[in-house]
């Protein structure tokens, strides 16, 4: 997939020469000075959008840093007496992340630790200084696969969020179970965030290593989504794995629930990226008049979401986050999504690395010692356990959600898959829609029905068949006048022609001879 393979090189992207001369005079600018350094104060930059628009914007991250902080507080022994300043700089999902750390770095006010940013392209660039600099960073984004190198440009960045290739290596796990080695990938591609983008990148990256056979389509969900051409895009493949939003989700599930393709010939799968109902949540129900259509082609259709946790301990998070939002006066679904709880977690993360590489005889200014002391480790967090593997990315833990009782449309989780054991099971004494055991597709892909869901031919196709056949008609008269007129003039022209044959075939041989008497 050459767009795939083209923007994973986006992320090493040269920046703006203005830039790159700027960051020539820094060392020249940055005297080093010996002053005294309190091991107790630690300065924290945490660069997010201030825009609102964000799931993961400065005013939903904030109560979880808060929340993160009061917790080392009132822990009396471990992390007795550290004290944090963090400073909140708007991000812009840009430029604008990078220049203020350089601002900073100039005023000799260079961070202990970086949080974020979260989106690939200002993640990009702070990584690279923060690595150049020796300073720890800490995202609960920069998902994408361009990130995994992480021996120089990257060689300091910590993600304490499962990247995209986390949820390639969780298909990858399912795939073998279920025995496939083919798919179609759909996603919806904005040019802007492309967080689908990235997501099927990283499923795209684990299916090629594996020597699976992949098709894919992109469409862009800001302008008009032809589900007829998104369906004829995957039609030779029997499973598919789609990655848009809800709606879209649902308008596709429609339109193949009226081809019969949702009968058993297919397998449709659905990412829900960030436990947040914004990316295609599985829900069918919507209170119109096809939700009854929507029940139905659902029960063909997987969700597959971060695994969910149910400690007594993240409910109490749960409710002073919302608490903290709603006073801002921002009205959400999902007030804790993965980016708020990954921000909590890295704050808990950079203590306990503090903590001990400090008892080894380090200090916080060690910043590669830190790094190291966060990588290859597992810790509780505000959701559960984190683990964080030798390459300082967190392992991906999954759940498959699917449509257990058809009558009612209820669905819940029948598998999960954990990323540190790399493998997928299927969740004991719960009805899965297509039986038991494995899910084993038809050999021969059902015939598709064109209905709409009134039952018949939908208007536009009878227009099409009347208007075809009207134009038709009108080709096959035009051709038998046609025909019929030239065959007249033909005939004409051969009776002149006989009167003249002998004497243009004696101009042509004279013409030939003079040629070749001449050469």
């Amino acid at each position: 997939i050459w767009s795939l393979v083209e923007h994973r090189a986006v992320l090493s992207a040269k920046m703006p020469s203005f830039v790159l001369c700027a960051l020539s005079f820094l060392p020249l600018t940055l005297v080093a000075q010996s002053t005294p350094v309190d091991e107790d104060e630690i300065s924290a930059l945490v660069l997010l959008p201030k825009d609102n628009a964000y799931m993961f914007s400065l005013a939903r991250v904030k109560p979880a840093i808060d929340y993160a902080l009061r917790t080392l507080k009132e822990n009396g022994t471990r992390w007795s007496g550290l004290s944090f300043t963090v400073l909140y700089e708007d991000s812009e999902c840009g430029n604008r992340a990078l220049f203020t750390l350089m601002d900073l770095a100039v005023r000799q006010q260079k961070p202990d630790v970086i949080l974020g940013p979260v989106c690939e392209y200002a993640a990009a660039a702070v990584a690279r200084m923060a690595s150049y600099w020796n300073i720890p960073m800490i995202s609960s984004g920069a998902l994408a696969t361009g990130f995994m190198p992480k021996s120089t440009e990257y060689s300091h960045l910590t993600r304490v969020s499962p990247a995209y290739s986390k949820m390639g290596e969780m298909f990858l796990a399912m795939f073998r179970y279920h025995t496939w080695n083919r798919a179609a990938l759909v996603y919806s591609d904005d040019k802007l965030e492309r967080n689908c983008f990235f997501t099927i990148e990283g499923v795209e990256r684990v299916f090629h290593e594996e020597g699976f056979h992949m098709s894919y389509h992109s469409f862009d969900e800001t302008k008009h989504v032809d589900a007829e051409d998104i369906l004829h895009a995957f039609s030779s493949e029997r499973v598919v794995i789609m990655c848009a939003s809800a709606d879209t989700v649902r308008t596709i599930m429609l339109a193949a629930h009226r081809k019969g393709m949702t009968k058993g010939g297919y397998a449709f799968f659905n990412i829900e990226l960030f436990n947040s109902s914004s990316y295609g949540n599985g829900s069918w129900k919507r209170g119109d008049q096809y939700d009854a259509e929507a029940k139905q082609a659902y029960g063909s259709l997987q969700t597959v979401t971060l695994l969910r946790t149910v400690k007594p301990e993240f409910e109490k998070f749960c409710t002073e986050v919302k608490s903290s939002v709603e006073k801002l006066g921002l009205k959400d679904d999902d007030y804790v999504n993965m980016f708020v709880e990954g921000f909590h977690d890295a704050i808990i993360l950079y203590a306990l690395a503090l903590h001990e590489v400090r008892k080894s005889g380090h200090t916080r200014k060690d910043g590669d010692k830190l790094v190291r002391q966060m990588w290859n480790r597992t810790y509780e967090g505000i959701a559960g356990q984190v683990s964080i593997d030798a390459n300082g990315d967190r392992y991906g833990d999954f759940s498959v959600i699917a449509m257990t009782d058809p009558e009612t449309g209820t669905q819940e989780v029948i598998g999960d898959y954990y990323g540190i054991h790399g493998h997928f099971e299927i969740r004991p004494n719960v009805k899965l829609p297509w039986g038991h055991g494995r899910l084993k597709l038809d050999e021969k892909v059902p015939e598709q029905t064109n209905t709409a869901s009134s039952g018949g031919l939908g208007e536009s196709a009878v227009t099409g068949i009347v208007v075809g056949a009207l134009l038709g008609a009108g080709l096959l008269m035009a051709f038998y006048f046609f025909r019929k007129k030239y065959r007249i003039t033909i005939e004409r022209r051969h009776q002149q022609g006989n009167c003249n044959i002998g004497k243009h075939r004696q101009l042509r041989e004279d013409s030939i001879r003079s040629n070749f008497s001449t050469a």
